[in-house]
């Protein structure tokens, strides 16, 4: 029965949804600073397309406040532009190579807007696990088909990747709900 099925693909497979979805929540905004926030900014240098935390060095020093340090002097105003463009709502102060990003305090209408997007994420990571899953039953019923197992294996394993389904929906869950509060704490 083990041989036909791997489930500890599926495992890993809805385990990569959850871990994206993590990556996707660690991207919005909380009203703390966090490096992460600048993530998706991409920089024009040296010929081409470079994540900023290739071209600068991204640090917290305080609960509202990202520094950049940027490593190449001349790529301060490009990295400048970068962050203003970013449609992120940040406004950098530069100070020699350094960049200073306050973070304004969040209003209840874009902490609303921020608890839609991370439901929409979850929504998003909720769909990958069930395509997992919809992979998982077929794989079932093909191996049930071609006879390499019983009806009591296929049985089971169905269970099996039901329950894994709904253990990883159920960290979703919960992970949303963690970041909505986060999102919601005045």
């Amino acid at each position: 029965m083990a041989d036909a099925i791997d489930l500890s693909d599926f495992q890993r497979r809805m385990d990569g949804a959850v871990n994206a979805f993590k990556s996707d929540l660690a991207s919005l905004r909380t009203g703390r600073a966090s490096a992460n926030l600048l993530d998706p900014i991409t920089i024009e240098a040296y010929g081409s397309q470079m994540p900023l935390n290739q071209v600068a060095n991204v640090t917290v020093p305080e609960a509202r406040m990202i520094a950049v340090n940027v490593w190449d002097k001349s790529m301060v105003g490009t990295v400048d532009k970068a962050i203003r463009e970013s449609n992120l709502g940040f406004n950098p102060i530069v100070d020699g190579q350094t960049l200073r990003i306050p973070l304004p305090e969040l209003n209840e209408q874009r902490r609303k807007e921020l608890v839609k997007i991370a439901h929409d994420y979850a929504e998003k990571a909720r769909v990958a696990v069930r395509h997992v899953r919809r992979d998982g039953m077929d794989a079932v019923k093909k191996a049930e088909k071609a006879s390499d197992i019983g009806q009591d294996d296929s049985r089971a394993l169905s269970e099996q990747v039901q329950k894994m389904t709904d253990d990883t929906i159920g960290r979703i869950d919960g992970l949303v709900a963690e970041k909505e509060q986060e999102i919601m704490q005045v």
